[in-house]
């Protein structure tokens, strides 16, 4: 009787130290899991260590004053039941060694480097010329100090409450954003508040740096931040307990501002451990808590964080070091590219895609082309075009404000009349965006800066006058002259436009306000003669000059 009650303490005792590291640690069901291999590793020791010491506890009872010491009675105790758990954790380590050695490029170039599918496309035709009015001319650091001085300013929650770092770049409406959701301050106010949960969350938009603070009616229930089943990891395991999600997941907001939880789901294409990308999205409802369960290639539109942008580096270094095998990228290298050291976000086609430059794997100072990684689907573009790497661009920036010491952000992609360009802010020491800068990606001593953005763009355009390169916008618009019919303003999108027609003619002319070159428009009434150029790629025609 004392035997089995004895017995059914050690396992109730092992059962609750297996709940505790599972409910902590939360690994998988999978056994694509390196957290399922460790959990069943320790298992393992933990029972070889029980059985050891009941039985060396047998042994020292049994021979009482025969053997006095202790350690001999262990040594005593290395019966059957340790032999068989010391055999069954070297099998799970060996196990462990050869899967991931299978799993590897060593012996998988190939599988590795066709896990992503690169197409070469044109820059001019991708890349439409530019928007001042959606470039995102924030970094996240800024984000984050203007994430931080709105949260200063709200008196009703900032004893409580801090802001996550997450600042999430979407697109929301067409317009980039970054958000993050806020974040108890202590454990003491997360005890205090979570009955109610999070109350709020920033928003940032990235082209006018306006900073909103946005209430929700109903609080953030599950997020990062809180600390039992709320907590959103362990919620999406107990829910998925098979699946491995990414370590990072995204905090977004749909169209009409209702928050989510982005969650990726890995799939291993090559063996247990190899070749990771996404097979499923779950989006976690931040304040119900419901999830939905979607294929890859089933994510809503609105969704435009799925993949990790340095999972979809990795995978482009894969297609680009692994072309004649993986000893050739250690080795001769040759045809080896890589991406380089830094990464922006580019909003085109209402997704958010990852930028960066491609260069060789020897590490100069040049550009073979950039990369184009669609975050949402994985679809990949490459642009051939050589020039200087961005870490080139930003010295060539801030050597032109060296006197006041300022430090370029990593740089955007834009389209400038038809030149790849690359575009940067330039921040003083405390972070805060003074300046900004073009630099040419072809012939990077080409630079130009301004106090605004208007201001660096009308010196870059002259700088690019100035050496022979006009206007492929201008070269390919035509030209209407004729008395204005009728003449209405129109607001769109917050920004307001004057639509007028012609005499004559069935165009209806669309004069965006924002440009500043286009304020002429203002002095001009009905009856009035006008000489507009214009392009006709879209309705209404787009008016790009007054002569």
């Amino acid at each position: 009787m004392k035997k089995a009650v004895r017995n059914a303490i050690i396992i109730v005792i092992a059962l609750v130290v297996a709940f505790v590291y599972y409910y902590v640690t939360i690994p998988a069901f999978n056994i694509h899991s390196i957290g399922t291999w460790w959990f069943v590793i320790g298992a393992v020791i933990v029972v070889g260590i029980l059985t050891m010491a009941r039985k060396a506890f047998k042994e020292y009872q049994g021979i009482g004053d025969v053997v006095k010491n202790k350690s001999l009675a262990l040594s005593v105790a290395a019966g059957v039941g340790t032999k068989i758990c010391l055999g069954v954790l070297a099998l799970l380590v060996i196990i462990l060694a050869i899967g991931a050695l299978l799993s590897s490029p060593i012996i998988n170039a190939k599988k590795y480097q066709q896990l992503m599918d690169v197409e070469e496309r044109d820059f001019t035709r991708d890349i439409s010329e530019v928007d001042y009015n959606t470039i995102p001319i924030l970094d996240k650091d800024s984000a984050a100090l203007l994430g931080n001085r709105k949260m200063g300013s709200m008196v009703d929650m900032v004893s409580q409450f801090e802001v996550s770092g997450d600042y999430s770049q979407i697109n929301v409406n067409n317009r980039p954003v970054r958000v993050t959701p806020l974040v108890y301050a202590s454990p003491i106010k997360w005890l205090t508040n979570q009955g109610n949960g999070i109350p709020a969350y920033i928003k940032i938009d990235m082209a006018t740096q306006d900073t909103e603070c946005v209430k929700l009616e109903q609080g953030i229930r599950y997020s990062k931040a809180e600390y039992l089943n709320r907590n959103i990891y362990r919620h999406l395991r107990f829910r998925y307990p098979t699946y491995i999600f990414t370590e990072q997941i995204f905090f977004e907001i749909d169209e009409e501002g209702i928050p989510y939880w982005i969650c990726p789901v890995k799939k291993f294409n090559i063996g247990l451990f190899g070749g990771v990308t996404i097979g499923n999205v779950v989006i976690c409802n931040a304040v119900t808590g419901e999830c939905t369960d979607y294929k890859i290639d089933e994510v809503p539109q609105w969704v435009d964080k799925v993949y990790q942008a340095e999972l979809l580096m990795e995978l482009y270094d894969y297609n680009g070091t692994l072309k004649h095998g993986f000893f050739n990228s250690i080795l001769g290298q040759k045809d080896c590219l890589q991406t380089t050291n830094g990464y922006n976000y580019i909003a085109l086609d209402d997704d958010v895609w990852v930028y960066s430059g491609v260069t060789s794997v020897s590490g100069d100072q040049s550009n073979v082309g950039f990369v184009l990684m669609n975050q949402r689907t994985m679809e990949t573009r490459f642009y051939k075009i050589e020039g200087a790497t961005e870490e080139s661009a930003m010295s060539s920036a801030e050597g032109q404000v060296q006197n006041l010491g300022y430090h370029a952000t990593f740089p955007l992609l834009l389209n400038i009349s038809g030149e790849p360009t690359y575009f940067m802010a330039l921040k003083d020491d405390a972070g805060l965006v003074k300046m900004y800068g073009m630099v040419n990606i072809q012939k990077y001593q080409w630079v130009a800066t301004g106090n605004t953005i208007k201001e660096c763009e009308k010196a870059y355009s002259k700088l690019l006058k100035n050496n022979g390169i006009t206007s492929t916008l201008e070269e390919q618009s035509k030209n209407a002259t004729g008395r204005i019919k009728n003449l209405i303003p129109v607001n769109v999108e917050g920004n307001t436009h004057i639509y007028f027609s012609l005499e004559g003619k069935d165009e209806v002319f669309d004069v965006d306000l924002t440009n500043t070159d286009l304020l002429d428009i203002i002095k001009y009434q009905q009856g009035d003669t006008i000489k507009v150029l214009y392009t006709d790629d879209e309705q209404p025609v787009k008016v790009i000059k007054i002569e």
